[in-house]
């Protein structure tokens, strides 16, 4: 695997690849790289002929008196799994590489941005979609790999794409799991370990919600009033967010739902908040495998 700290160095071995026709696969994340995020890697790997796998933690889409500093960081563990994994190149560049003195320039989906996860954290996405946006100029990659529990994220850089014609294809990956159904996820590190035992309430929230919607429940008051009583059993989390939504537009569903249904949730385990989805009604995965 080769690492490129500086754009123009990976910008002259990709003009290679697409000089020779090779299609280029783009993962980018924060590091502190867990199952969930190899198998965004497995995806790419599996179906573009190069993987680029990006490492940076952007301090742009932190908030004020968020967790910034305090954020796992591990390049040389994230070297090494990646090299085992297979990966091509991966960039992991400085943040005067990627946000020099005087950057004033940023990327933002108005609404998307405003709304649910993003009320919470202004100007979380905007930082988001600027780095992205950024990362995706430098790659300029066939397919970019995404896991579908940031699901706000995922509807988000498609509009991103869709609107600033970007000639990428988003690909969402399903949440990876762990064997009690947690949702992989670099925050977990954060956790204590009385905390983590607590989190495993946040799937089986989703998990009843969805045993009432096949049982017919189709009324979002109900299932968002039944979902947080059942995630109120477990005192150590506090309820942030429930929302229930269209899972193309983010609309949310009021009243009786007629079609597809995607049910988000946001719980804080100390100074931690840890989210997840489950489109309702659809067979639940763990461990990256549908069961």
């Amino acid at each position: 695997m080769m690492i490129f700290k500086r754009i123009n160095a990976l910008r002259q071995i990709l003009k290679q690849d697409r000089f020779e026709k090779k299609s280029i696969g783009f993962v980018p994340t924060m590091g502190a790289l867990h199952a969930g995020h190899l198998a965004l890697a497995h995806h790419s790997i599996s179906s573009c002929a190069k993987t680029v796998f990006m490492i940076f933690v952007n301090p742009k889409q932190f908030c004020a008196n968020e967790d910034f500093d305090v954020y796992p960081r591990n390049l040389v563990r994230d070297i090494d799994l990646l090299e085992r994994e297979g990966v091509d190149y991966c960039f992991a560049p400085s943040l005067d590489e990627m946000w020099p003195e005087g950057n004033e320039t940023f990327v933002d989906t108005e609404y998307l941005s405003s709304i649910l996860l993003g009320k919470q954290r202004t100007g979380h996405f905007r930082g988001v979609t600027t780095i992205l946006a950024k990362a995706f100029n430098v790659v300029q990659p066939d397919k970019a790999f995404f896991g579908e529990k940031d699901f706000q994220q995922l509807v988000i850089v498609r509009r991103m794409v869709k609107d600033l014609s970007f000639p990428i294809e988003i690909v969402g990956v399903p949440t990876w799991r762990h064997s009690d159904g947690l949702a992989a996820s670099s925050r977990n590190l954060l956790l204590s370990d009385e905390d983590r035992k607590a989190a495993v309430i946040i799937s089986q929230a989703w998990k009843e919600a969805d045993r009432y919607y096949n049982d017919g429940e189709r009324c979002s008051v109900v299932l968002k009033r039944m979902t947080r009583d059942f995630l109120n059993r477990e005192k150590r989390g506090t309820v942030e967010a429930i929302d229930l939504l269209d899972p193309s537009t983010l609309d949310v569903i009021e009243g009786s739902i007629k079609k597809t249904a995607v049910l988000l949730l946001a719980v804080r385990f100390g100074g931690v908040i840890l989210i997840d989805q489950h489109i309702l009604g659809t067979i639940v995965h763990r461990e990256g495998v549908y069961l």
